[in-house]
């Protein structure tokens, strides 16, 4: 395995064990700090226009994307051993990696609505999406909590391990920069319409491999693999999100449940077609169902991108001439060897 290749997989494998440990900080996130920078950027370059939009979104996201390049080029000129590549890998995976935080609130609004405290259900929902508490019954809670256990188990899961295993720490950056970006300015406000248009179409392009690879998994690791399938294909394509299609559907025909229907957003109400008819209403026992499905799916993702990774990198070694080499190198001489 190439030397860049193996410090990938250790760090990666690093990062989601330290996302499985500690979860999100409550202060000082990197992902939050971005936040800031791009709500100041917006500042400065809000017009009701697309092209000031594209301008937004290309700052931000290629600015991230750009200095994590830049960064990992210089940690890898160091001399010496692996250690410094590792570490940052295994740093910027933690800081993109939701997975636990996602599995920790939802299993918060589910303890809710188990001892029947609707009240803290619907302080602790907004934590998960941005759908309109009040409007919602505990049955319809519980319904909104497995959808967004199945949709950002793509955005803060799998989409960032899949650009990882691209693109290495930029595409992981880059990645966790561009969905954060469809979620301040993405959405279909009379502020965000046109200005938000590119973040939106550059995150569903962005999304694109992670969701399928992630309906896939579900499909393979949830309990109804031939109901999981079925779903995936006869309702995939009927959410209006490309993305979130594939991956609420996949979820429901998994876990035997419907999804989809009438909702409050963003002050609005969407009557969304619903995903898996033939299953029963969710209840609020599926919410712990969901996250150990997507405890599976992160698991199994994480495999694949390393997998992935490697396999890319050992053809790209045989294609110049090093694969199979007779002995390793010295130790410290690693750039001189190749």
């Amino acid at each position: 395995m190439r030397a860049d290749h193996a410090s990938y997989a250790c760090g990666a494998a690093l990062g989601f064990l330290g996302d499985l440990a500690l979860g999100d900080p409550r202060r000082g996130h990197p992902v939050a700090a971005f936040g800031r920078a791009a709500a100041a950027a917006e500042r400065r370059l809000w017009r009701d226009h697309r092209g000031h939009g594209a301008l937004h979104t290309a700052v931000c996201a290629g600015g991230a994307a750009l200095g994590a390049a830049l960064l990992t080029r210089t940690v890898r000129a160091l001399a010496g051993p692996r250690a410094p590549q590792i570490a940052l890998t295994a740093a910027a995976t933690w800081a993109v990696l939701g997975g636990t935080t996602l599995r920790r609130e939802a299993r918060a609004v589910g303890d809710a609505l188990a001892a029947g405290d609707l009240h803290t259900a619907r302080e602790r929902l907004p934590h998960l999406c941005g759908r309109d508490p009040q409007a919602l019954d505990g049955q319809q809670m519980a319904r909104a909590v497995v959808e967004s256990v199945a949709e950002n188990t793509s955005d803060a899961v799998v989409g960032a391990l899949v650009w990882g295993a691209v693109g290495g720490v930029p595409g992981l950056i880059g990645f966790r920069a561009v969905n954060t970006l469809d979620a301040m300015v993405g959405h279909k406000s009379p502020r965000y319409r046109r200005f938000g248009w590119a973040a939106a179409r550059l995150d569903d392009a962005a999304g694109w491999p992670g969701a399928r690879l992630t309906a896939a998994l579900a499909t393979l690791a949830g309990p109804d693999p031939r109901g999981a399938w079925r779903a995936w294909r006869r309702d995939g394509r009927r959410h209006p999100s490309p993305n979130a299609g594939p991956v609420e559907a996949s979820f429901a025909g998994a876990l035997g449940v419907r999804l989809g229907g009438t909702l409050a957003y963003g002050g609005r109400v969407e009557h969304r077609p619903v995903l898996n008819a033939g299953g029963r209403a969710v209840q609020t026992a599926d919410i712990d169902r969901a996250v150990r499905l997507s405890r599976r799916v992160g698991a199994l993702a994480l495999l694949t991108s390393i997998a992935a990774r490697t396999v890319v990198g050992n053809r790209s070694a045989g294609r110049n001439g090093w694969a199979q080499p007779i002995h390793r190198p010295v130790p410290g001489n690693e750039r001189a060897s190749r």
